[in-house]
């Protein structure tokens, strides 16, 4: 959240609620009274799903115009930081396992959440970069001069 040039951090906290659109206007709705009514803008980074993109929601952004929505660039994946974040928590927990009580699947989640927190480092943002052989000389190679 940035507010007069300042940036301050915001968490918010709650019940899940499956993904609908009346969930988000709600949610959105909740945000908005938790933010103080001095903040001038609130800037929303949004990934391009469709719920995001509704009626509704412009409706929610006509009725307070403080709201900026930013949304990702289509084809960009990797600048969402919860996908490589999910991607690596269920490689750490889930992957190659079968279990037999969602109590099994919560120990595993907390499990790989202490072993990731115990072997932190700084994240790299960014798309993965492939490392790609070189390529032998073929045919078409041109002859060096000197």
């Amino acid at each position: 959240m940035i507010t007069g040039g300042e940036r301050r951090q915001a968490t918010c906290s709650g019940r899940f609620s499956p993904r609908r659109l009346v969930n988000w206007i709600d949610f959105l709705q909740q945000v908005e009274e938790w933010i103080p009514q001095d903040v001038e803008r609130v800037y929303t980074v949004l990934d391009n799903l469709t719920m995001h993109r509704a009626v509704d929601v412009l409706l929610f952004n006509l009725a307070y115009p403080r709201w900026e929505f930013v949304f990702q660039p289509t084809y960009a994946a990797y600048l969402n930081l919860i996908e490589p974040w999910w991607k690596t928590l269920k490689s750490l927990a889930l992957k190659g396992r079968r279990f037999e009580s969602w109590h099994e699947v919560e120990e595993a989640m907390q499990k790989a959440t202490a072993y990731w927190n115990a072997h932190k480092h700084p994240y790299v943002w960014g798309r993965r970069r492939r490392q790609q052989p070189r390529r032998k000389p073929g045919i078409a190679q041109l002859p060096k001069v000197a």
